[in-house]
């Protein structure tokens, strides 16, 4: 409906407040084309009338890609952009993505490209207040230990840490998604999982909870839903459900 103009970001916020959620994540994919920051400061204004705060934003880029590359300045300057919008709406998360190897390209490297990249917005996010979160969102990162091995690349800085998913390790996920929680600044919640690539099963949620309980983990629990029933339907449900599993009511 969003990709569609069908409902716009005003609308969403409203249902959030409806289902009586304490914030709402505003992916960048459904933003206007053109804005400025008077939309974003009324976008803010919106949220805050309905008692929602906005948790953070969601973009999409590529940092495997060679330095000085036309593609990785792009990349560059498309997260350093969305930290600004993030900051003018006051939300304190932006989920980032590593990207995918091209062919040919030694994973080693790739893994050194997205690090380097993600150090090169760091001490700008810092300065503008905004966390990073890289998510375990397939390509390099499909696997823990190479998702962890980018964090150990970038090091330990405060605006930096893992945007972690549910549904998006592939392989042995709750034991994966267990190597990854103590390093999670944002937790996106599917309600699918893929066990070993091949049979999808319906997330266990007390088990992911007791994950992020286990790596003492305070933050915000998102709902990414992407399945095939009608969302209007079947979010209300899959919330009420997540409200029993992480606040008991």
């Amino acid at each position: 409906a969003l990709a569609e103009g069908t409902i716009d970001l005003f609308d969403f916020i409203d249902w959030c407040a409806e289902l009586d959620l304490q914030g709402t994540e505003l992916t960048s994919y459904y933003f206007p084309k053109e804005f400025d920051n008077a939309f974003l400061h009324k976008l803010k204004l919106h949220a805050y009338k309905q008692g929602v705060s906005i948790s953070g934003t969601a973009i999409a880029n590529d940092f495997c890609q060679a330095p000085g590359s036309e593609g990785r300045k792009k990349d560059l300057a498309h997260v350093k952009k969305w930290i600004d919008y993030a900051a003018e709406m006051d939300a304190p998360h932006i989920r980032i993505f590593a990207g995918r190897a091209p062919e040919g390209l030694a994973l080693e490297t790739a893994l050194g490209y997205v690090a380097d990249g993600i150090r090169e917005c760091l001490d700008y996010a810092g300065k503008r207040g905004v966390v990073l979160g890289l998510e375990n969102h397939g390509g390099v990162t499909a696997r823990a230990k190479d998702h962890l091995a980018i964090c150990d690349r970038v090091g330990n800085h405060p605006n930096f840490g893992v945007n972690l998913d549910s549904g998006n390790y592939r392989t042995d996920c709750y034991d994966e998604l267990a190597m990854a929680a103590p390093r999670a600044v944002n937790v996106q919640i599917k309600v699918m999982i893929s066990d070993n690539d091949e049979n999808r099963l319906d997330t266990d949620m007390e088990r992911v909870r007791d994950i992020l309980n286990a790596a003492n983990y305070k933050g915000w629990v998102v709902l990414e839903y992407e399945e095939k029933e009608d969302p209007r339907v079947a979010i209300p449900r899959y919330i009420e459900q997540l409200k029993k599993v992480y606040l008991g009511v």
